[in-house]
């Protein structure tokens, strides 16, 4: 009888446990005593960066073409994060009216100072932006293009002592012909224009080839550089030091993958907190899962970070798997950036961007309270074969190796050649979805390989439905291999079709959401009464 009384308060302090650590969550990086496993957010946040206000951090990251742009996430103690804001509602060019996949938004910094939160980007084909505001949870002003000039990207700014402020930044190969330098511009005090064509300060071509994604720091009496080379997925982390703010730099590496499974590791940023512990967040770059999030330990020796844990002995870090989290005075609730969106607000969940800028009239959150309209959008007439140059579709990050999505959608198909389904997005994509043709309703699965270079659709699924809602669900497990169900009540669901094995976009990981399309100019549509995404 005591062993049952035992096993049975077990298993509910277990029970108790889960539901406290994330219950259905399907990745939660604090373990709940007193450590985190990386990564810390297992989705595409690519070249993250980090800053420290007061008792909060915040991060922000590239976003390339998806709209709302430049997403702000927000955390008390560096592990447990969520989403808070976007610096920018729509990209400052006609262009991305449509979608330029791996163009737009690279590699942001994030800096607060004298009172406004900034954010600089680069623009592979137009030049340096900046983004500021005094309240990060607020509206920010309009982008500024503060240097016009082609292939330089990663700025990021560093305002000094007397006064004087700079920018450093590498270039693109692909705009600029060429790679592996950095160079240090004059900057304005209030971040609105770059004053020289700057110097070159660093020259890694035989020593750091391909470093790129450089962060600007002034501490310990030197000026440092983290900046990540020899590329996204077999690099290493290297860090800059000077007395001066032109040089000459030393160089060191100091973090690298060494006998870890985490490749790269990448560019990201530092952190000290006010007990003097160090904290450095990048990322790994995993393929179909984008670029996902990290967080290292930094002890400082002679002057020089060492990232990681130095296991063998030769004085670079490596990253670890496991570890304590940071010291930050007290200990917070469990976060995870946002996935489940209910529809139940007049506003979309933060988690969600479209594939270009977007219009108000492609959604309403009004017309039927609790539920997402989204309205059949005209494909443009660059996008006969597939969906690859569609603007609207509504997609999120995938939030984790394993996970399932949910959605309920109500029918409103009016014309002939409305679309709408759930969909897993790159280069390759499938979707299961409802089609009206000329005789009825068609429930379908369709999968498109290579669709970034005009590959086909092919329907692998269909049949003839007489039905007003329908359950969706896409089970997704290790490896990005993608299962596609149906079901009439939300019980039993049937799966259709072959398993899809889901490829990244371009510079991005793929995407998981909802569409509806038309080639029609009049306009049906869907309800959706939620998207869910849980463990199983």
């Amino acid at each position: 009888m005591k062993s049952y009384i035992r096993f049975t308060l077990t298993f509910v302090l277990i029970f108790f446990i889960e539901v406290l650590i994330g219950g259905d969550l399907p990745w939660v990086p604090d373990i709940g005593n007193g450590y985190y496993k990386n990564p810390i957010i297992y989705a595409d946040y690519s070249d993250p960066d980090v800053i420290k206000v007061g008792d909060d951090f915040f991060m922000t990251a590239s976003s390339f073409n998806c709209v709302p742009a430049l997403p702000i996430l927000h955390s008390k103690d560096l592990v447990n994060w969520e989403i808070i804001n976007y610096a920018i509602k729509r990209l400052p060019d006609k262009a991305f009216d449509l979608p330029q996949h791996g163009c737009g938004v690279w590699a942001p910094s994030i800096r607060y100072h004298d009172g406004y939160f900034y954010i600089f980007y680069g623009d592979p084909d137009r030049g340096i932006y900046m983004v500021r505001t005094n309240d990060i949870y607020g509206e920010w002003e309009p982008p500024v293009l503060i240097k016009e000039a082609k292939g330089w990207i990663d700025p990021c700014p560093l305002w000094d002592d007397d006064g004087n402020a700079y920018i450093v930044h590498a270039f693109a190969r692909s705009r600029a012909g060429i790679k592996s330098i950095l160079h240090v511009c004059k900057m304005s005090p209030d971040g609105k224009k770059i004053l020289d064509d700057g110097v070159l300060i660093f020259d890694g071509r035989k020593t750091q080839p391909t470093i790129e994604g450089p962060k600007f720091y002034k501490m310990r009496g030197y000026y440092y550089i983290f900046a990540p080379a020899g590329g996204v997925k077999n690099g290493w982390q290297t860090v800059l030091r000077s007395k001066n703010v032109y040089g000459p730099y030393e160089e060191k590496i100091v973090m690298h993958q060494g006998n870890t499974d985490i490749n790269g590791p990448h560019q990201g940023g530092y952190i000290e907190l006010d007990n003097g512990e160090g904290w450095f967040v990048h990322f790994q770059d995993r393929d179909v899962y984008g670029r996902i999030v990290h967080l290292q330990p930094v002890k400082w020796i002679n002057d020089w970070p060492l990232i990681g844990v130095d296991i063998d002995g030769d004085g670079i870090g490596e990253p670890v798997y496991k570890y304590r989290k940071p010291e930050v005075g007290r200990t917070y609730p469990i976060k995870v950036p946002q996935t489940v969106d209910e529809f139940n607000s007049d506003k979309l969940g933060l988690q969600w961007q479209w594939h270009a800028n977007y219009y108000d009239d492609w959604y309403s959150l009004v017309e039927k309270e609790g539920f997402l309209r989204l309205y059949c959008q005209k494909k443009p007439e660059v996008s006969k074969n597939n969906l690859w140059m569609v603007p609207n579709l509504l997609l999120q990050k995938l939030p984790a190796p394993e996970f399932s999505a949910y959605s309920l959608i109500k029918l409103n198909l009016s014309n002939v050649s409305d679309r709408a389904g759930l969909i897993v997005f790159g280069c390759d994509y499938s979707f299961i979805g409802v089609e009206k043709r000329n005789d009825g309703i068609y429930l379908v699965k369709v999968v498109c390989i290579n669709a970034n270079e005009q590959g086909s659709e092919i329907v692998e699924y269909q049949r003839k439905i007489n039905k007003e809602k329908i359950y969706f669900k896409v089970r997704v497990k290790n490896g990005a291999v993608c299962e596609f169900y149906y079901s009439f009540n939300g019980k039993k669901y049937k799966k259709v079709g072959e398993d899809f094995i889901a490829k990244p976009g371009h510079w991005i990981g793929a995407k998981i959401g909802l569409f509806a399309v038309t080639d029609s100019i009049e306009t049906g549509y869907v309800d959706i009464d939620y998207f869910r995404i849980l463990k199983k």
